[in-house]
């Protein structure tokens, strides 16, 4: 019997078959492509909270919504909820992360807020980050 056995997904032991699309979209004509589970997992917490409940079509209640805090007042009860918020929403829409530690920096002067958290793919030993700043 294995212990602490990790899933590797088959499709990253392929190097050359592409699984999604790299963020920023900045390649001339064409898309980047990504290789890697780690990367496709990465873009799509990012895709997920760059977009606002609603854009989606078909699926209205997909999205972070986050853009909607800038026009709020910066204040700390707010980034509490913010928090709060996120920690359920990708406990919602990605059961199988684990978020390790969340914060959410604000700039009230520039009307901005920066979202940090790292992250853990149950299972997998996959680990990362994402960093976001809504202005």
């Amino acid at each position: 019997m294995a212990f602490n056995a990790k899933k590797i997904f088959p499709i990253d032991t392929k190097p050359r078959q592409a699984i999604g699309v790299d963020l920023p979209f900045s390649a001339p004509a064409v898309f980047r492509s990504t290789f890697l589970t780690k990367d496709a997992i990465r873009n799509n917490l990012i895709n997920f909270f760059l977009t606002n409940p609603g854009e989606r079509y078909l699926n209205p209640t997909f999205g972070g919504g986050i853009r909607a805090f800038i026009f709020e007042q910066i204040a700390n009860d707010n980034l509490d909820f913010l928090k709060e918020d996120i920690s359920s929403k990708i406990n919602q829409y990605f059961p199988s992360i684990r978020v390790g530690s969340l914060e959410v920096l604000s700039n009230p002067d520039r009307n901005e807020i920066t979202v940090k958290f790292t992250y853990d793919v149950v299972d997998t030993g996959i680990t990362d980050e994402v960093e976001i700043a809504f202005t």
